[in-house]
């Protein structure tokens, strides 16, 4: 099956917000309370030293055992209680760390669950989408990783931890065909080398549970084809684009780095297509849609384009300078593509996605 080779990427967010990263760093910390009360116990057995059974994450506690133990340790001693009370802080540390790791995922779930529950919904025999992880995360706090994908009952069975290091690399090892990360370097990289890539800006969305559509919307220059349209009109302006068009309006232009993506999402639509055939009662879930700054006459090429590669589209938007927000408020995508940042900062309630390719991105 052509899409059970098409794979979404998801890498964990690196910007969070404030509210929700205490919140789980406070409960995390709770439930390691317990065993670091213990380590710290144990710690002091190992040399005998008697140590009063104190709330050890509280900083009361902490400085009432603190100088409980030490009050009559010898030099030694001293030094090892420092030692031991060293070791606590960093594993505080460094679980205040992965919390925050894990605050991350969980808010970069929340980008991909759609893609995930409504393109696989009903579809488990074929499951034409597959979203893979790659974080920075270690190794051994994947284990963590995956309990909160299994919290969340995502299919996702295979993730790739690189401590750190930057994931975009492994890309062809996996078969991508979308890498969405909110680390601007490894998006850049990324594209840098060819993929298709997209960082996740800072947004949310109220989406309706009832709503069993998967709405995606993309600009068309520099993300579904090349920005060879672009880099005329930023030099000669809108005349000197729009004869440029006209000339080559039969002329497909050159796909993008979502380009491929978008033919297999449209081989996805005809999927459904035939499905609908065979049963009238069935509802459509994937719907697309292009929402571009062209007007007439560079509209034909547009066209002539997107039916040279047989794919279809739901809706095409040609704006001509209307601010793209007055249309994506209503057509409520679950994820707008854009290569360029100004049509997507302003955006409320819709999940933007940046893809920093070509002439538009090399002066932001």
């Amino acid at each position: 099956m052509f899409f059970k080779q098409t794979k979404v990427f998801l890498k964990d967010t690196t910007r969070i917000e404030q509210e929700a990263t205490l919140e789980i760093q406070e409960r995390y910390l709770q439930e390691n309370q317990e065993y670091l009360d213990d380590l710290f116990i144990k710690f002091m057995k190992e040399e005998g030293i008697d140590m009063p059974e104190y709330n050890i994450l509280s900083d009361d506690g902490n400085k009432i055992v603190y100088e409980e133990v030490t009050r009559n340790a010898g030099e030694v001693e001293r030094e090892q209680i420092t030692t031991y009370r060293a070791r606590i802080e960093a594993i505080r540390a460094n679980i205040e760390s992965e919390n925050a790791e894990i605050v991350e995922l969980e808010l970069a779930i929340e980008k991909g669950e759609m893609l995930i529950e409504i393109a696989n919904k009903k579809r488990e025999e074929e499951q034409p989408v597959e979203v893979v992880l790659l974080s920075r995360n270690s190794p051994e706090t994947g284990l963590r990783v995956f309990k909160t994908i299994q919290h969340y009952g995502l299919n996702i069975s295979r993730a790739g931890f690189f401590s750190g290091g930057s994931p975009y690399k492994y890309l062809p090892a996996f078969n991508a065909s979308l890498f969405l990360s909110a680390d601007e370097e490894d998006i850049k990289k990324a594209c840098q080398s060819g993929y298709a890539a997209g960082r996740v800006l800072d947004s949310k969305m109220n989406d309706d549970e009832i709503d069993d559509e998967l709405r995606l919307a993309f600009d068309f220059d520099g993300v579904l084809v090349t920005d060879e349209a672009e880099q005329i009109y930023q030099k000669d302006g809108m005349p000197a684009f729009h004869k440029h068009e006209t000339d080559l309006a039969e002329t497909p232009l050159d796909p993008g780095l979502l380009g491929e993506l978008f033919k297999k999402i449209s081989y996805f639509q005809k999927m459904e297509t035939r499905r609908q055939l065979k049963d009238p009662h069935y509802k459509r879930i994937l719907n697309t849609s292009i929402v571009t700054a062209r007007n007439a006459p560079s509209h034909e090429r547009l066209i002539n384009t997107i039916k040279s590669w047989g794919v279809d589209v739901n809706e095409a938007f040609f704006l001509g300078g209307i601010d793209k927000s007055r249309i994506l408020d209503i057509l409520h995508p679950h994820m707008f593509f854009d290569d360029q940042l100004r049509h997507l900062s302003h955006l409320k309630n819709i999940p933007a996605v940046h893809i920093p390719f070509g002439i538009s991105n090399k002066t932001q």
